[in-house]
């Protein structure tokens, strides 16, 4: 068993992440004591459905100060009603999971008017694998819990493609037409790393553009994908740039479009950007690396890029993203470029190697470990 990062909060906490990526048995395994409710369970769920005050009758005979897990709880959003009143009435303590925020937001949910943490659950990330992180591996086949512990890791990707479909998807009614989200999926997955280009999305998908914009928005709200917005600066905010698209795991992205085979130089550039991207956004979700915005650098008229600008308070990281050997001055235009941009503090490229150096011109090359180590850090 991996111990995953996230730290138990002491107060009721929702706990959001993907289908996989070891929700349950994490709050499983930290909360042992406490009563388990699974809405997964049909014949639960039908009977809260049908009649809540069941929900409430239970929570009626645990002990005052107690524990209780509500796991996939946006499946009947309107028990947090009930959630709500064991808090104040009971002083329970709950942790309510689920994989999809959709439906707690449409259902006009409050969240308990801030009574419970938010809380993120990622897949598994490298310094929690340990010993055990492949680099290669975590490119080729992300890094899901259940797929990790997989002893056939491309037949269960596929298998949770078709799972999200179905359980997601389909038994959730997000969509009404299941065939056009179908075609729409992998080419979805084949802008992982790069802006988003909706109408080319709505003509190869065969749906109209605001159906791809809604289907996008789905991706997001079940915690499959992110967007990384362009960085802005203040006194040019008409040149807005189109947002990157990320999906949080690079092995689930590969099995929606349907290539799980070993990842040639081009693809693993992207796929190690996103890996890049996800431990970064996970950094500031649980607390270790910080920051207050995060964003990608392009800006009009400027034939260069750089992967990553991350601000605190005024201050500026630029990071580039890398699948060398061994970096090139070719490989620093981006953050050559970026010099000029106001309280730029550092410059960071990042390579799968493990020899550090430092520029003339100051700009840091660290190998991927060298990376890590300092994210846990703070950066």
């Amino acid at each position: 068993m991996y111990k995953r990062i996230l730290t138990p909060p002491n107060n009721s906490f929702f706990l959001l992440g993907l289908r996989g990526s070891g929700k349950s048995s994490w709050v499983r395994e930290n909360f042992p004591s406490a009563k388990c409710i699974n809405l997964l369970n049909e014949a639960d769920y039908q009977r809260y459905l049908a009649n809540p005050s069941f929900f409430r009758d239970e929570l009626r005979t645990r002990p005052k100060g107690s524990w209780v897990i509500v796991d996939e709880v946006q499946r009947l959003p309107q028990l947090l009603n009930e959630v709500h009143s064991a808090i104040e009435e009971q002083q329970l303590k709950f942790a309510l999971l689920g994989s999809s925020a959709r439906k707690l937001r449409q259902a006009g949910v409050n969240l308990l008017g801030g009574r419970a943490y938010m809380r993120t659950m990622y897949p598994f990330l490298p310094q929690e694998l340990g010993a055990d992180f492949s680099l290669q591996q975590t490119l080729r086949f992300g890094s899901l819990p259940l797929i990790i512990t997989s002893e056939l890791p491309q037949e269960q990707l596929q298998a949770y493609v078709q799972l999200y479909l179905k359980k997601e998807i389909q038994a959730e009614a997000l969509v009404r037409n299941l065939g056009g989200f179908a075609r729409f999926l992998p080419i979805a997955a084949l802008f992982h790393g790069q802006s988003i280009n909706i109408a080319g999305i709505a003509r190869d998908s065969g749906v109209a553009r605001t159906t791809v914009e809604g289907y996008l928005k789905i991706l997001e709200d079940t915690l499959l994908c992110f967007r990384l917005p362009g960085y802005e600066p203040r006194l040019r905010v008409k040149e807005r740039t189109h947002p990157k698209w990320y999906w949080i795991d690079g092995g689930v992205a590969r099995a929606a479009k349907g290539v799980l085979s070993p990842p040639g130089p081009e693809e693993q550039g992207m796929l190690f950007e996103g890996l890049i991207a996800m431990l970064l956004k996970a950094g500031n979700d649980l607390k270790y690396c910080e920051y207050d915005a995060l964003s990608y650098w392009s800006p009009a008229g400027v034939d260069s890029e750089v992967d990553f600008v991350m601000e605190r308070g005024s201050e500026k990281i630029a990071i580039e993203v890398k699948t060398v050997r061994e970096p090139q001055n070719n490989h620093l235009k981006g953050l050559r470029t970026i010099t000029k941009l106001p309280k730029l503090c550092r410059r960071i490229l990042i390579y799968p190697g493990d020899k550090d150096r430092t520029t003339n011109d100051g700009i840091e090359i660290l190998g991927f470990s060298s990376f890590l180590e300092q994210l846990n850090s703070g950066l």
